[in-house]
């Protein structure tokens, strides 16, 4: 198969009385012309490709050709081009007489060019291949750098529309909106939209995009443009914007659509990103929910919060292991590092650590028994950790820490205070090196331990860090779930620059009759 011309699909030089069509009475085509949108293509411009058959019927049409053509891919194979097309690609006289003498012609207009070229298979004429170029003028290149820098610059659906309707409101339009589609089919009351983004003069804008937006088509109709918002042939929604004065031109169409395309590209991403996220968050909680049962003689409330980064998983966990006469062993920790091998090495670390604790020995020597057999592995990563053995029967507490944060304890007054106790360093270290301190926990007191995520800021010392969290004041008598909530508000924890991860524990009375 060949397109009949003598440098493959470029123009091939016409005879006298060539066809030439423009959508603007008056313009003259001129080989400086042709070259602008010759450099247009090679600075980024869209390309699309369209096959006919000898009978001038679609065989074949690309996305990128539909969408600057104007027609429905849907059912498009058979058809003729139809007349909202021609204005782009060329009449039917055009595409006559290109499979008549094998000449290939081109159809300019202010937006687009669109070349016709005759295919032969052996010497056999099977139909006509055609290029549909978008010419971008130098300015027209200085805004959709700009729509490319002010679009799509976070991996948020919201923030997306709202940069969009901004571009588009302090350019080609008075006012512009975004209304997207559900992301589920609606099966009861047809394709509904909600707005997700409105700017400039919201009056101008129809209550509600035109039917045919949300079926692929862009739709002009005096000072309003509806563009839609497409993705891999899905309809996302629907651009709108309107002028108070005046009827948008072809280049105004030419920059919404462009706006329109990175926009899309953009929500897509952040739907990607987002499900991806969501699906992370529920295993790492997935993880985190089954932290064991502790003794009924211990109430506890428990959290975690990912961080709003682009590592959807880590290292941050707690766990409880029940121990003999109505004791429990409380434990908090934090592998160093994020992402799914932070996560992995978690897990790893929460098995090795029940099966050392198990023994029912103090916890100074459960991290130095978990820091030997970690340290052997080399690939795991650190971790800091802190233990707490909690006997509700004494109302004592002994700790061990291993590189972590310290804990607070809440009085029954609603004040807080830290627990002074010996560090030693992180777990898979091999350096050892731990050692144990106790307190006495009065009834009502309730012990909180947690992860560096809820108390660091960056650029700030730890100690004001924690000075911050030794500042909060709990409601006397409130809940323990209350309290968490309350600390996490308190510092902002929705916020945070890491993941969080706490755990609150409280001694209760036992049921009569519960024993070791």
């Amino acid at each position: 198969m060949r397109a009949d011309s003598p440098d493959g699909l470029g123009d091939s030089p016409a005879p006298a009385g060539a066809w030439e069509t423009r959508a603007e009475a008056g313009a003259r085509h001129s080989p400086a012309q042709a070259g602008s949108g010759d450099t247009a293509a090679r600075a980024g411009a869209s390309v699309g490709l369209a096959v006919l058959g000898t009978d001038l019927r679609y065989l074949f049409a690309d996305p990128v050709y539909c969408r600057v053509s104007g027609e429905e891919r849907e059912g498009l194979e058979g058809r003729t081009v139809s007349h909202r097309a021609q204005s782009s690609v060329g009449p039917a006289p055009l595409l006559a007489a290109v499979l008549a003498d094998g000449h290939s012609r081109t159809n300019l207009t202010p937006v687009s060019r669109c070349t016709w070229q005759r295919l032969t298979i052996h010497g056999e004429v099977t139909g006509l291949v055609g290029l549909l170029v978008e010419t971008f003028t130098p300015v027209d290149r200085v805004r959709l750098a700009e729509a490319a820098a002010r679009i799509g610059t976070t991996l948020d659906e919201r923030t997306t529309c709202r940069e969009l309707v901004s571009f588009l409101a302090a350019g080609p339009a008075d006012a512009a909106a975004v209304d997207l589609l559900p992301r589920e089919p609606q099966a009861s009351e047809g394709p509904g939209t909600r707005r997700a983004a409105v700017a400039g003069h919201a009056e101008l804008l129809p209550a509600r995009p035109p039917c045919g937006v949300l079926h692929g088509r862009t739709v002009l109709d005096e000072g309003r443009l509806a563009v839609p918002l497409t993705l891999h042939d899905r309809v996302l929604g629907a651009v709108l914007v309107a002028r108070a004065r005046g009827r948008f031109g072809d280049r105004d169409v030419l920059i919404t659509r462009s706006a329109a395309r990175r926009a899309a590209v953009a929500i897509e991403h952040a739907r990607l990103f987002g499900q991806a996220q969501r699906t992370a968050v529920e295993l790492q909680r997935a993880l985190l929910t089954d932290p064991g049962l502790p003794h009924p003689n211990l109430e506890l409330a428990t959290r975690y919060l990912p961080a709003g980064s682009g590592d959807l998983v880590g290292g941050d966990w707690f766990e409880t292991v029940r121990l003999h006469f109505g004791r429990t062993l409380l434990v908090m920790g934090d592998v160093m590092g994020h992402g799914v091998e932070a996560a992995v090495d978690m897990n790893t670390y929460r098995a090795a650590l029940r099966d050392v604790a198990a023994a029912d020995v103090p916890p100074h020597r459960v991290l130095r028994r978990l820091d030997q057999d970690i340290a052997g592995a080399a690939d795991r990563r650190p971790a800091a950790c802190l233990l707490v053995r909690v006997d509700p029967a004494r109302g004592l507490a002994t700790f061990a820490s291993a590189g972590h944060l310290p804990p607070a304890v809440f009085s029954r007054d609603g004040t807080a205070d830290l627990v002074q106790l010996p560090v030693g360093p992180p777990l898979g270290t091999g350096v050892g090196g731990y050692d144990i301190t106790s307190r006495e926990l009065d009834p009502g007191d309730t012990l909180l331990m947690f992860t560096d995520g809820l108390v660091e800021r960056r650029g700030e010392d730890i100690d004001i860090s924690l000075a911050r969290l030794a500042r909060v004041h709990a409601d006397p008598g409130g809940t323990l779930e209350g309290l968490v909530d309350g600390v996490l508000s308190e510092l902002d924890a929705a916020h945070a620059e890491d993941d969080v991860a706490i755990m609150a524990a409280r001694f209760r009375s036992p049921p009569d009759g519960e024993g070791g």
